[in-house]
């Protein structure tokens, strides 16, 4: 088996070429190159519009992929795969992601085409359930707000929440999307002596304590909601204005899934109106968000710049992560 892999500055092709040893070692031939920025905040911008607009949107350096014909399979992290390449590659059969989505690959035409389109889930399941409780610890305790009127010369303590600043400690944690990343959640929550019900419908041999109810129980019930889910057509606003009602006025709603699991503008309406307490927001509709967008006026939001799966550890154990899942799945291809 001939392998291209391309690696980028969050995995350099020293990492990629590592971590894809097993392959070598199963007796493909792999050939590793990169996909060259002059920096990180250039390399995110350019996921963020193939995220947008799909993968024909970026044209990365035709020399990368100059050669593509030979290759059986391709693995990339955020490299986009269009239908052009995909045309061009006559011998390819699979195509390998290093994260859990695969928005940056045509997925539909790789299939017409008889391509397997790979993804790795839970690479940084671990990273983003961490930062889904970092959000929501920042929110309840006016962490970044205390910060930022400290960095400016004041010794703020009137917020928004004053009166209600709760302890985790006997507090319902609603997890919407118990895969991966809401099971580590649970887990984490549960170590602040949390009680934790969820919603997810293809939630299959849950072993822990959590207890699994409707959606519209959920919201109604829960003191803080975590959204921990992917992004589908099934679950687009799946969070709408009718959930966002129904929530306790002393809720918080941490997102580090998908803005569009969530209706933006109804939950802004909510956090402006007070109509529940505060969000934790990792995505938003419009990334990054303009100066006028008025969730940078809200006072009772914390938020961050769609960072929660960016962790060394996210992005280096990926290539071993893949290696060892596609052997052990296509084990046919070495036998």
């Amino acid at each position: 088996m001939n392998i291209l892999a391309i690696g980028d500055l969050f995995i350099p092709g020293k990492v990629m070429d590592k971590g894809l040893e097993l392959l070598r070692q199963k007796g493909a031939k792999v050939t590793v190159r990169e996909w060259e920025h002059p920096s990180f905040g250039e390399l995110q911008e350019d996921n963020i519009i193939i995220e947008q607009q799909g993968p024909e949107a970026v044209k990365p350096p035709a020399d990368l992929t100059n050669d593509i014909e030979e290759y059986d399979m391709i693995i990339f992290q955020f490299f986009p795969v269009g239908k052009d390449l995909i045309d061009r590659a006559k011998k390819l059969k699979y195509i390998g992601v290093l994260r859990g989505g695969v928005e940056n690959v045509d997925c539909e035409y790789a299939a017409s085409k008889n391509i397997e389109v790979i993804n790795t889930p839970g690479r940084n399941s671990r990273a983003v359930a961490e930062m889904t409780v970092g959000l929501l610890l920042a929110e309840m305790r006016n962490i970044a707000r205390s910060h930022y009127a400290l960095k400016n010369n004041q010794w703020r303590k009137d917020y928004k929440n004053k009166d209600i600043i709760p302890e985790l400690l006997d507090k319902t944690v609603g997890v919407v999307g118990y895969g991966n990343v809401g099971r580590l959640v649970g887990r984490f929550v549960k170590g602040f002596g949390a009680k934790v019900i969820f919603y997810d419908p293809f939630a299959k041999d849950v072993s822990d304590d959590a207890k699994s109810v409707d959606l519209e129980t959920l919201v109604k019930t829960a003191d803080m909601i975590t959204l921990n889910l992917r992004l589908t057509k099934e679950s687009y606003h799946l969070i709408g204005e009718k959930e966002i009602s129904l929530l306790k006025p002393t809720a918080i709603v941490v997102n580090t899934s998908r803005s569009g699991v969530i209706d933006e503008k109804a939950l802004v309406k909510a956090l402006q109106d007070g109509k529940i307490a505060g969000a934790g927001l990792d995505v938003f509709d419009n990334e990054p968000p303009p100066p006028d967008d008025p969730i940078l006026a809200l006072d009772n939001v914390t938020i961050t710049n769609h960072c929660a799966g960016t962790t060394s550890e996210s992005f280096s154990n990926s290539p071993n992560l893949f290696a060892g899942r596609f052997v052990e799945s296509h084990k046919q291809l070495f036998a």
